[in-house]
Formats: structure tokens, sequence, C-alpha cells
């Protein structure tokens, strides 16, 4: 992905809106005819907070996004204190389902991988949900395990690794599950799968959602989010046993993907939108995190919500998803973190063209 800006793992179209606002970029319908490619690709990820698709095309060095969905749904509502998807919850992501569907048969999409990921694996009705979506709508969710997750993830964010470094902690932050790996050794070329630089990988089970849940998300205290990043840093410990020497890399730097650390970006840069393509690829210097951490926790959930870079929707989670954020800066300190506004979608993308060959074959124009 590595090279032109538009295959940057591509850029968002105006219909990608979440409570963040991505604002439109080039490579959406306004493509013309001469640039389309003749094979469309869709990936889907369908998480315990949101429901997000993408729909691209090969281009020269990447891909090219052609349209893009994103929404709220809270699938995994109540998952930090049972183990059933709710009927609302069920009937929100239904919905969104079918603006997905819809979305990928006007685009005429010949291949698409549509994964599931922490809320089904957990919940008991997950597989009767699963049937219900492909005989409501027609379509065939894939509940991916967690080293399929964190694998798809690594993949989706590993070309802004920095190239000079031969050691990165890489991490996604979701709304069920958190997935965290160690990439050692040089950087490698668009064409070669990234996963091959995997020393270790962990998914922990706690994310955004749950851990609100269990510890409060609209009334966060100091003692509170205290209790939330030791629940985080006592299920890290098995990883960063196994990745002990990840710090001694040269030019060692962390990697984050989610919505907690694009929105650590936004505040920081003081967006009044937030605007991914100033977002994406962005580098944070580990005082300039702490002060916007310090920031929103010293903030009540009326200011969280007005801030333009989390909405009112995601304001009960954005302390957890700090908490979650701290407990991997304690465990693998580090002067830089690159933020990521790219995931799961982006990795499963480019996992697809790169089994098709479509680099090489030059399947595109």
């Amino acid at each position: 992905m590595a090279g032109s800006q538009e295959a940057r793992s591509g850029p968002v179209s105006g219909s990608e809106r979440d409570s963040r606002g991505a604002e439109p970029t080039s490579g959406s319908s306004q493509i013309s005819e001469k640039r389309r490619s003749s094979r469309t690709y869709a990936a889907l990820d369908l998480g315990t907070n949101n429901c997000r698709l993408l729909i691209a095309e090969p281009a020269h060095f990447g891909f090219r996004v052609v349209d893009a969905f994103s929404r709220i749904v809270r699938l995994g509502e109540g998952l930090g204190h049972g183990n059933q998807l709710g009927a609302d919850a069920i009937e929100r992501t239904i919905d969104a389902l079918r603006v997905c569907r819809d979305k990928m048969d006007t685009r005429a999409v010949a291949r698409a991988r549509l994964v599931a990921t922490e809320a089904c694996r957990l919940a008991e009705n997950g597989p009767a949900f699963i049937d219900r979506v492909r005989e409501e709508l027609g379509i065939t969710l894939e509940i991916v395990d967690r080293k399929t997750e964190a694998y798809l993830a690594v993949t989706g964010c590993a070309s802004l690794a920095d190239p000079d470094a031969d050691s990165v902690v890489v991490f996604d932050i979701g709304g069920g599950s958190t997935e965290i790996a160690w990439l050692d050794g040089p950087a490698t070329n668009m064409l070669v799968d990234p996963c091959r630089r995997i020393r270790a990988w962990d998914s922990l089970a706690v994310g955004v959602v749950t851990l609100a849940e269990r510890h409060g998300g609209v009334q966060v205290t100091a003692e509170s989010f205290r209790g939330m990043v030791e629940e985080v840093s006592d299920l890290l410990v098995n990883f960063n046993l196994a990745a002990s020497g990840s710090g001694e890399g040269a030019n060692f730097h962390l990697l984050g993907t989610s919505g907690t650390v694009t929105t650590v970006g936004g505040i920081h840069l003081g967006l009044q939108r937030y605007d991914r393509r100033r977002v994406d690829g962005m580098w944070m210097q580990d005082t300039e995190i702490s002060a916007v951490l310090e920031r929103l926790l010293n903030s009540d959930f009326d200011q969280r919500a007005a801030n333009p870079c989390i909405g009112r929707e995601r304001a009960d989670l954005v302390l957890a998803g700090c908490a979650i954020l701290e407990a991997i800066r304690m465990a693998f300190p580090s002067d830089r973190l690159r933020i990521a506004d790219r995931g799961l979608r982006e990795g499963i993308l480019m996992n697809m063209m790169r089994d098709d060959g479509v680099w090489l074959q030059g399947a595109y124009r």
C-alpha cells in the first residue's frame, strides 16, 4: 500500500460516516469508467461496536476505494455482563448489513470477504444471528478466530510502520477485544505478507464496549480509570513476556489502529471536524498522548460528547479505549506512536488482491 496517495489503504468515500464524521476524499464514485478496474472487491468488518464496509478496485500501488460505509450498531451491547446478543442490537445490525448488501450489489462486487469478530464469537446466539443474516439478506458472515483478526489488523496497517524500524508493536483496540502483535525484522514491500514479521501476538478479551460496561463509561473517575488500566495490564502479561525484547530493536515504535487512537490524534490536532487525511499516518510523541489522555480524564460526559472527534455515540466509550491504550504504553514504553485510520477491512482487501496476484498481473488500469 505504500506509494501513491490513492493507495494508502484507500481514502473513504462520502458514504462513510461514523460519529467522527469522516470526510469524503478522492477515489469515490466520481472515478471515470476509463480508470475503473474490471474486478471490484469488498471487505466487511462486523465488530462489537461498528459495522464497516469498504469496496475497492486494484490500483498501481495498492487499491482505490470506490465506496464505503460505517455505522455504530453496538452489536455486543450487554456482552460485558452476559452472553447473548440483544434483540435491539440485532435489529440495528441487520439494518446496517442491508445497506452493505445493497452497496455491494450496486457496485457489482466480484469477490468479497465479510467477517464478524468478538461479539459473534462470544454470544451463544451468534450462530443463530449468522443464520438469520444469511436467510434474510442472502449474505454469509464468517466468524473469524482471534489469530485471524490479529493478522488481518497487522496486514491492514503494516505499511505505516517506520521502514527504518526493526521492531514495532501493532495494536487494534476493538469493541470486544484488543489485538496486539510484535513485528520483528526489516520492513517488506507490498507484495510480501507483512505477517511474516510477526514474532508474537495475542488477542485480549477486552474492548471499549465490554470494559466500559464493567467499569462505567459515563462517569469515569481517576480511580475507575486506574481500575480499567489494571484489568488490561493483567491481560497483557503473557504477551509482554513473549515480546519482552521488542523495545531493543532499532527505532522501535508503537503503531495503533482504532477509533481510540484516531480520536486521540484528532483531539491533539484540535480538529473541528474529524479529517482522516490528517490523522491517518500521523505521529504523536509520548508526552502529547499523555496530555490528551489527561484532558479527556478531566472532562465530563457532556464535554466529551461535544468534542467533534468523539460525538455522543462514543462519549461513553472513549475513556475505556484510553485505558487500554495506557496499559499498552506502560507495557511497551516508546517515544512515539503512529496512528492508523485503517484496519481489518484494508487487511482483507490486501490479502484478496495479493492472493489474486493483481499487482503482478497488472489487473488494473
